[in-house]
């Protein structure tokens, strides 16, 4: 059988391991990004392990995510990333500049080659070709040093597509559709790769719209070929010598098959609070809509801008709804100025954002209390709008313009005849906002403002490990669960001993106080814990209040990896029924765990409070079990570091 193009790039970037289903192996990082609410972290990360320079293809650091400056936080630490940037090698995307996601998919994605980024969403480069997959800050530094990343080789899934998208309907409904037959944590371990006769009328940007949210589906990455759609997208960005043509091997083999028609597909909507409650718009349609937000690294393109604006010209928004565009990069921005489309906007009544992440991570238009808001974002988590009790609906540009037209959610082929227009041909080239490293870095002082607090670090495993059940939690708790997000959390970043006192603040406000009360202890937890953000707060801060370990029936692939990076045990129930034997409070005891990580299989843990044993699996490789022993990756990497050759 031929090869898929997956493992094509991975035999080309393999530094070890064997490209079998399961089996850890380590690969080359071309590039790498980072954003401002991670960034700060990894920066200091990569500064503690002594390294002049990075020592990628292609590193950039990118302000999004804290623009709201209400206090003196934000700002400095946007210095602090620029010039510890200038200093080791990093290309800085100021603030304004765009979203990280759609900026690198415009100006430095190249086919083929691989990515690692600091926020779940870099799939979102997958649409151009590359590998691009999401990881915690700490596993970024390491890449930038110039180590491998590891990871167990995933599963690969085709996703052969047939037919042609009907008129509005968008790749913002395949990603919906996807997420609607597989469920949050149906592509955990699996790589989906997207071939077929269907591909080719997909445009960039729409393949970028499907990779990008293929982390909802807890995909390790997403990936498309590289055909002349692709040509033609770099050769407008004037970068056509980037391009290169890859595909599957036409009898390729895939680990699994996912087969869509297109033809068939219908607009679809993701209902609260998941991403996978997924319907179709005409099964809700009617329903009242309070607020539409348009933007978000998932469609925020020219393209999906172009189709609000043509879809609006000449409208009004309905006078009970509010509607916020937020344009995904200055380029973008720039161009609907040019073009008239920016007028026809501010004309329908709507509301223009600056070129940031803004109200998908809750950094500001919350909806009103209860209030129905229809997003094209990735990701509809109960509270990550800012609002409490909102009813956050995940939905395309063009379903988003219908229901502002409306007021009410709105199947958008009702509107009759949907806008045609042709993607330009050259886009606005424009890269001043993108600072390029200092060529003598000696000369640059890495400005560090009073928010900024030293990089808290574990200590190695202990021969016993014990503690209370500090909180007991149900399925799909997401990162924004345990670590929150917003305009009064975000800024916290760089300052983790301010940021703990958050930790699962929306699920029991009492959290960071038990935990400091009992010293530390354990979260239990149900399936697919650590979904969403791939933010490594929600690690590193629990290990800052003595959190020693987890025990779910099943974990999110990014935030395990996270939980390992920082010396926390990340433990399965091996039969997942003792999960409904432990309660909040009981005391738990690790006996002899050094020498249970080492074999790195099954744990016992002893209930004391109900006098009682059970296993847990542990499920973790030499390299990882090394590294738990060791406290954390940074305490693994100095050791190996100061070992003698």
């Amino acid at each position: 059988m031929g090869k898929c193009l997956t493992h094509k790039v991975f035999e080309e970037h393999k530094v070890s391991g064997e490209l079998k289903a399961g089996a850890e192996i380590a690969i080359r990082i071309d590039q790498t990004l980072t954003q401002d609410a991670t960034g700060t972290m990894s920066y200091l990360q990569f500064e503690a392990m002594g390294i002049p320079r990075v020592r990628t293809k292609l590193s950039v650091s990118y302000v999004d995510h804290n623009m709201l400056q209400t206090g003196f936080e934000n700002a400095d630490d946007h210095l602090f990333l620029q010039t510890i940037a200038s200093k080791y090698g990093v290309y800085f995307s100021r603030p304004g500049n765009g979203i990280c996601h759609q900026v690198h998919l415009e100006r430095f994605s190249v086919p083929g080659q691989t990515l690692l980024g600091s926020d779940s969403h870099t799939p979102t480069c997958g649409g151009l070709g590359m590998i691009s997959i999401g990881a915690g800050g700490l596993d970024v530094a390491v890449a930038m040093g110039g180590g491998p990343f590891y990871l167990n080789m995933p599963k690969v899934v085709g996703v052969h597509l047939r037919g042609k998208l009907q008129p509005w309907v968008a790749g913002k409904d395949i990603i919906l559709e996807m997420l609607r037959r597989l469920k949050c944590s149906g592509g955990t371990g699996k790589i989906f790769e997207y071939h077929g006769e269907g591909v080719a009328s997909l445009t960039v940007p729409e393949r970028a719209t499907v990779t990008n949210m293929g982390a909802e589906l807890g995909a390790t990455t997403s990936v498309f070929p590289s055909d002349d759609q692709t040509r033609r997208f770099l050769a407008a960005q004037g970068r056509a010598q980037d391009f290169v043509a890859l595909a599957p091997d036409p009898n390729a083999s895939y680990d699994e098959v996912v087969e869509i028609d297109l033809n068939t597909l219908e607009p679809m909507v993701a209902c609260p609070h998941n991403p996978d409650n997924v319907k179709k718009v005409s099964e809700v349609e009617g329903l009242r809509v309070h607020q539409v937000c348009i933007g978000s690294c998932t469609n925020s393109s020219y393209k999906d801008l172009m189709t609000v604006a043509s879809t609006l010209k000449g409208k009004t928004v309905h006078p009970n709804c509010t509607l916020a565009v937020t344009p995904g990069s200055r380029q973008v921005f720039q161009m609907i100025s040019q073009n008239g489309a920016l007028t026809d906007f501010i004309a329908a009544g709507a509301r223009i954002l600056e070129s940031a992440c803004g109200p998908c991570i809750g950094m500001g238009q919350a909806p009103p209390s209860g209030g129905v808001s229809v997003r094209t974002f990735n990701r509809n988590f109960e509270g990550r709008s800012g609002t409490p009790n909102a009813q956050v609906y995940l939905a395309s540009p063009e379903t988003a313009a219908a229901s502002a037209l409306h007021g009410v959610i709105t199947d958008p082929r009702k509107l009759g005849r949907a806008p045609t227009w042709d993607l330009p041909e050259k886009y606005v080239q424009d890269d001043s906002m993108v600072l390029t490293p200092s060529a003598q870095p000696e000369q640059i002082e890495v400005l560090r403002g009073p928010n900024i607090k030293p990089l808290p670090i574990n200590q190695p495993l202990p021969a016993v490990l014990g503690g209370r059940v500090l909180l007991k939690v149900g399925d799909d708790i997401s990162t924004d669960h345990i670590m929150p997000a917003g305009a009064k959390v975000l800024p916290l970043r760089s300052n983790i001993p301010a940021i703990s006192q958050f930790v699962f603040e929306r699920v029991d406000p009492e959290f960071a106080n038990r935990a400091k009360k009992f010293g530390g202890g354990f979260v239990v937890g149900g399936s697919n814990y650590g979904q969403g953000s791939s933010r490594e707060h929600a690690a590193l801060a629990p290990m800052f209040l003595g959190l020693k370990g987890v025990i779910v029936k099943s974990f999110a692939r990014i935030h395990r990896s996270n939980l390992i990076n920082f010396g926390l045990l990340p433990m399965v129930f091996a039969d997942p029924a003792d999960y409904e034997r432990i309660d909040r409070e009981d005391l738990l005891e690790i006996p002899e765990v050094g020498a249970a990580v080492k074999a790195g299989k099954e744990i016992t843990v002893r209930n004391q409070t109900k006098d009682r044993t059970f296993s847990v699996k542990l499920n973790v490789t030499p390299r990882e079990g090394a590294i738990l022993a060791a406290g954390g990756l940074l305490n693994y990497t100095r050791t190996a570091a100061a070992a003698p050759n």
